[in-house]
C-alpha cells in the first residue's frame, strides 16, 4: 500500500478532525473540529475564544490531531495521525488565508469579521511535526495496531 498517498486521500475527504489538547492542569480533553488544510499540510479550524480546546492551546500548543472515517465497517478503517503543534492566528493576513481555505472547502458560516478583532470565534493552526497512518500488522494471527510513518509533502 502507499500510505502516502493514502494519507493524502483521507484528508483530502474528511471534512472533520479530532484535536486533542491538554489543560494547564494536565487534563486531557479532545475535540472534533471542522478542518482545512494547505500546501504544507498545516491545518485550520476555528473555535470560540474561550472553548477548553482554545485555552489548553494558549497554555500548551502541543496538539494530537486524527483524520478518520467513522462511517465505514469494523476493520477496515483507516485514520491519519499527526503530532503538531497549535496556535491561535493573530496576523490579519493568516487569519484571511485560513478563512479562505475553511471558506473554499465547505462554506462555513463564519465571515472573515466573525473570527478577527473582538469577535467570539478565533481560528487556529496546527503545523505537523509527525504524521502516521495505521498499518497492516499481525501478530498470532490476529490484527494489531501498528503505525507507519508517513511523508505528506512531495
Amino acid at each position: 500500500m502507499n500510505y502516502n498517498k493514502r494519507a493524502k486521500a483521507i484528508i483530502e475527504n474528511v471534512m472533520y478532525a479530532t484535536v486533542a489538547s491538554v489543560s494547564a492542569e494536565g487534563m486531557p480533553w479532545n475535540s472534533p473540529v471542522f478542518a482545512a488544510y494547505d500546501e504544507h499540510f498545516n491545518f485550520y479550524w476555528g473555535t470560540y475564544r474561550h472553548s477548553q480546546k482554545a485555552e489548553n492551546i494558549r497554555a500548551n500548543g502541543n496538539v494530537f490531531l486524527v483524520i478518520y472515517d467513522s462511517t465505514v465497517p469494523p476493520g477496515v478503517g483507516e485514520g491519519v495521525y499527526i503530532k503538531a503543534t497549535a496556535k491561535e492566528l493573530e496576523n490579519p493576513e493568516e487569519i484571511a488565508f485560513a478563512h479562505k481555505l475553511l471558506w473554499d472547502r465547505r462554506h462555513v458560516y463564519w465571515k472573515l469579521e466573525h473570527v478577527q478583532g473582538n469577535a467570539p470565534i478565533r481560528l487556529y493552526k496546527a503545523v505537523p511535526e509527525k504524521i502516521w497512518m495505521n498499518g497492516e500488522g499481525e501478530e498470532g494471527g490476529m490484527y494489531i495496531d501498528t503505525r507507519v510513518e508517513v511523508y505528506l509533502k512531495d
